[in-house]
């Protein structure tokens, strides 16, 4: 046998499109829940809807599918917190919602039984749901590729208090080389060519710029789903390192949102009360109620505020005692003023006075407040992000010099202060109200949940200056003198979910000559002396007698993007190893 070889050689680069990447950094796979509201009053036939929280990933759909199976023809609503992932997955979701006409809406579920996956928490009831939850849309996001599965909804909502958010898409590419070799074989005096080929793997590299074919790709999909082309536009002029909120406005006129509605039509007990009630109702007979699990060995996960009913006018009236002011006759009991919480009485509940023993000393359980600096962990803030004073626990005589001491270490730095405390020592509030008014300090009733570990524990370290956490006024609470000491507070908020209780306290001529100093409308110290027990506020009410300076939340003053407005606010800061991570190489 003859060989007779020369080498055709072709060298040229193939681009080998790869699916995009998205910031899912500390965020597992997406994972769909069946859940059944666990609202009070709801039973027997209560609103059900999918929990999908995660990141999106190529296996995504499949999962989704496979819920959808089990569930027959039931078109459950999906709510969706994701911080993005595949962009091809994500229009398959898109996609499979509209084909099985699903509603979907942005937020968060909170399991109130057991946590999935929990030791004891079981996975079925055999009738499509186990889990208990409520679902809220504060905190929620639906970042990067989210928005484009959010479109496949047939009624799509937001509510004003989650967060879209949308940027270019990053394009991985891996070239290859490839290598042609002709040879010449002589098989019984017959010459035959043999081509073979060889491909080497290059180095990679990523585009941060959406080619013409992906961007008409994605242009046709949102045609598709009837979502205008505003969105797409606004991806491509998002850097693919930033990251760009729509406004609800905004998504209303892009055909984003089919509606200014949040979560709560889709999720809220009281629609089951409709008639006709809506699909995602399910009745199930007392006897015949899903299972609850037993003790299991786990943590609960984040709690979330309690739903209202929608017959429900008010709020429930709160559930601490009223504080006992220094040179008042102080009784060993509190009294709260408790509305029934049947829905068959409203809108016309009885109310009733309880007795119950002082809680809010220290040394009945309750810390002295604390204070301590926070820096915002969302990951859509980053490298410049909010951070807050967190105070925390039972006001105290040494509370003002504790808060002086501690401004003291922060030099010029002006941070809001986002309070939550069940009151205590009249004269401390007064004078912690006083130094944060000296210092021009905003105030908001929130809780500060702690990421990672809580300062009060020895082995929790600060890292560049301030501890992680978020703030939300949900379980947020601001009662008795607490009330005096955010009256100190330039700008004043009170987000719908938080909680203010203000009621008689004695030393009138003291708060009055307070109030006065801090420019609040005199009908507040006039509604005091009307108020016999210590009563919860309503938010219109807060507002009216200029307890609050406006509606907002505290997500004015911590939220993940307020360092992206313009001017900035002054407690936006970019620390030095935000620094580092922002000169590397931008990842979505």
């Amino acid at each position: 046998m003859a060989m007779a070889a020369f080498a055709a050689k072709a060298e040229d680069v193939f681009p080998k499109w790869s699916d995009p990447e998205t910031w899912t950094d500390g965020f597992s796979e997406m994972r769909f829940i069946v859940v059944r509201s666990s609202a009070t009053g709801c039973e027997p036939n209560c609103p059900e809807w999918i929990s999908a929280e995660g990141a999106i990933e190529a296996g995504t759909p499949a999962k989704l599918k496979r819920i959808l199976k089990t569930l027959g023809r039931r078109p459950l609503p999906i709510i969706v917190n994701s911080p993005g992932g595949n962009v091809g997955a994500a229009l398959q979701l898109g996609r499979i919602i509209r084909k099985n006409k699903l509603d979907i809406a942005i937020g968060t579920t909170s399991f109130t039984e057991c946590w999935p996956g929990a030791v004891g928490c079981p996975a079925d009831d055999g009738k499509g749901a186990a889990h208990f939850g409520i679902a809220s849309d504060g905190g929620a996001m639906c970042n990067s590729a989210c928005p484009l599965m959010f479109a496949g909804g047939v009624r799509r909502v937001a509510g004003s208090w989650a967060y879209l958010g949308v940027h270019q898409i990053t394009t991985t590419y891996f070239p290859s080389t490839r290598h042609f070799r002709t040879t010449y074989q002589t098989i019984r005096g017959k010459k035959y060519r043999v081509t073979t080929e060889t491909v080497t793997q290059g180095e990679s590299y990523k585009t941060y710029k959406m080619s013409k074919a992906f961007s008409r790709k994605i242009s046709a999909y949102l045609r598709e789903m009837g979502v205008g082309r505003g969105v797409l536009d606004t991806m491509k002029a998002t850097p693919a390192s930033d990251i760009r909120q729509i406004a609800l406005d905004d998504m209303l006129t892009m055909k984003l949102v089919t509606s200014r509605d949040s979560l709560d039509i889709l999720t809220l007990a009281g629609i089951c009360r409709r008639s006709p009630a809506p699909p995602n109702c399910r009745e199930v007979p007392a006897n015949a109620q899903p299972a609850k699990p037993a003790a299991i060995e786990a943590k609960a996960g984040p709690s979330q505020p309690a739903q209202v009913l929608i017959s429900q006018p008010a709020k429930d009236a709160p559930t601490q005692p009223v504080e006992a002011a220094p040179g008042n006759e102080a009784p060993d009991k509190g009294f709260i003023l408790v509305r029934g919480s049947n829905p068959m009485c409203e809108p016309h509940c009885p109310e009733w006075m309880w007795a119950l023993p002082l809680g809010a000393v220290p040394g009945n359980g309750a810390p002295e407040m604390s204070f301590v600096v926070v820096r915002g962990s969302n990951s859509s803030c980053n490298p410049d992000c909010p951070e807050w004073i967190s105070a925390q626990g039972v006001i105290t005589s040494q509370t003002p010099q504790k808060l002086r001491h501690f401004l003291a270490t922060l030099g010029n730095r002006r941070l809001p202060i986002v309070v939550s405390s069940r009151g205590g020592d009249l004269f401390g509030a007064l004078a912690a109200g006083k130094i944060i008014h000296e210092r021009r300090l905003d105030v908001a009733v929130a809780r500060t949940v702690f990421i990672g570990c809580d300062p009060g524990e020895w082995s929790c370290l600060a890292k560049d200056g301030a501890y992680a956490g978020v703030a939300s006024d949900a379980k947020g609470d601001c009662d008795s003198a607490c009330a005096l000491m955010l009256a100190g507070g330039v700008r004043r908020l009170v987000g719908s979910w938080a909680l203010l209780s203000l009621g008689l306290m004695g030393q009138n001529q003291l708060i009055k000559a307070y109030l006065d100093e801090m420019a609040i409308n005199p009908d507040l110290f006039m509604a005091l002396q009307r108020i016999p027990v210590e009563h919860q506020l309503e938010p219109d009410t807060m507002l009216k007698l200029g307890l609050t300076t406006g509606p907002q939340s505290v997500d004015e003053l911590t939220g993940a993007t307020i360092c992206k407005s313009l001017p900035k606010p002054d407690n936006c800061r970019v620390t030095p190893s935000t620094n580092a991570e922002a000169a590397a190489p931008p990842r979505l």
